[in-house]
């Protein structure tokens, strides 16, 4: 082995990077192994990763008590992880989650109340008339009401998240390993990360924190219960012109009992073109990509032009005014486990564990996810009354 070490984290994404901070911060001797963004996605055969982008939704306010700490602590260290890197990565925007009023069947605003409320978080509730007031960017059908976050939420910069993390892992002594992982094994009391240029490490604990590329037979000792979607996209050019038009327009949540009427929405944000987007998602059926050869295929491939078409409806519908200067989709992925909240435990050895499902909220929350993470390899368990689950892994 070239080198050995207490503890490795295999995956240099949002989960991976934060553990590796996180055990790095504690003394340990810590390796962060995982490849850099690829120039050509296309023709690319190695893993991806879907914090390839530049704007993520964070807030505390959620309709699930669990998720809505997750997200509350780590946002609480964003100040902390942005001075220490010297990268910026968070917009304090706002964040808007809207829905049907309080009073009907669908209780999802309810439910983001009591979260919200159990957290102390300053989010007021806003009936219809006050989101026409308060919000002129968007229209939203009769019957809607709203809860508005101002401070603490916004939008996340994944890209630069993760070079912050990663940064602040470095600084505290972690080796940053910028290769793609071929293999995980047991040898004795050891594990062994095997890179695919052949390169070896040693150490007493290892992190799997790769995302949909879980799926891999050659990470983990057994396979886990993760169902892995193919996700797209879809980018609204905003011209340069029109840009103070949207200036203080929060990120936008638009929730309904229906998949196909669900979305996010981020406000303009600047990408490396020199353009600004506004992003939204919200796919109105699934696919269900069952390998990980599979989710590499995808991700090489141009996405879902229907499900493209379809947000693009749903844009024109939240936001009737505005037209766009150019559009464009891009291909993600989104990993969902069985109990819907991250997979932070061993995978059927007690020396390689897995943290992994964000269950298409985890960017925002990550800090913390990776903080369990280290926990839980550091300490053998994670013992936090906090929190109403144990986040325990499901086999297939």
């Amino acid at each position: 082995m070239s080198e050995s070490f207490d503890f490795i984290v295999v995956g240099k994404g949002m989960m991976g990077a934060a553990a590796a901070r996180h055990l790095a911060l504690s003394g340990a001797r810590v390796a962060l192994v995982g490849p850099d963004e690829p120039g050509d996605w296309a023709n690319h055969g190695g893993v991806f990763s879907s914090h390839y982008d530049n704007a993520r939704i964070t807030r505390t306010i959620d309709d699930d008590p669990v998720w809505a700490r997750l997200a509350k602590r780590s946002i609480d260290r964003y100040d902390e992880i942005a001075a220490q890197s010297g990268v910026d990565f968070y917009a304090e925007v706002g964040c808007l989650i809207a829905g049907p009023a309080p009073g009907g069947s669908y209780d999802y605003i309810e439910k983001v109340a009591k979260a919200r409320d159990a957290l102390g978080v300053e989010a007021p509730l806003l009936e219809q008339g006050a989101l026409s007031e308060r919000f002129p960017w968007f229209r939203f059908p009769e019957g809607f009401a709203g809860i508005h976050e101002a401070q603490g939420a916004g939008y996340i910069n994944p890209r630069a998240l993760v070079l912050a993390q990663t940064i602040c892992a470095g600084k505290a002594g972690a080796r940053i390993v910028r290769s793609e992982v071929a293999s995980v094994s047991e040898a004795g009391d050891r594990v062994v990360v095997t890179t695919v240029d052949g390169a070896t490490f040693g150490a007493g604990r290892v992190i799997v924190a790769a995302g949909g590329f879980s799926l891999s037979d050659t990470l983990l000792p057994r396979p886990i219960d993760l169902v892995v979607k193919a996700r797209t996209v879809f980018f609204a050019e905003v011209a340069a012109g029109d840009l103070s038009t949207y200036d203080h327009m929060p990120s936008l949540i638009g929730a309904a009992p229906e998949q196909a009427k669900s979305y996010y929405l981020l406000p303009p944000v600047a990408y490396a073109d020199g353009k600004h987007y506004i992003k939204i998602g919200g796919d109105p059926t699934d696919r269900v990509l069952d390998s990980e050869p599979a989710v590499r295929a995808w991700f090489r491939g141009s996405a879902g032009a229907g499900a493209a078409a379809h947000m693009g409806g749903l844009l024109a519908e939240v936001m009737p005014g505005f037209k766009p200067a150019s559009t464009h989709f891009r291909p993600c992925v989104t990993s969902f486990t069985r109990h819907g909240f991250p997979y932070i435990g061993f995978a059927g050895s007690d020396r390689i564990a897995v943290v992994t499902g964000g269950n298409g909220q985890a960017a925002k929350s990550s800090d913390e996810i990776g903080r369990l993470g280290a926990v839980l390899v550091a300490e053998g368990r994670i013992d936090d009354p906090a929190y109403e689950t144990d986040f325990a892994v499901a086999f297939r």
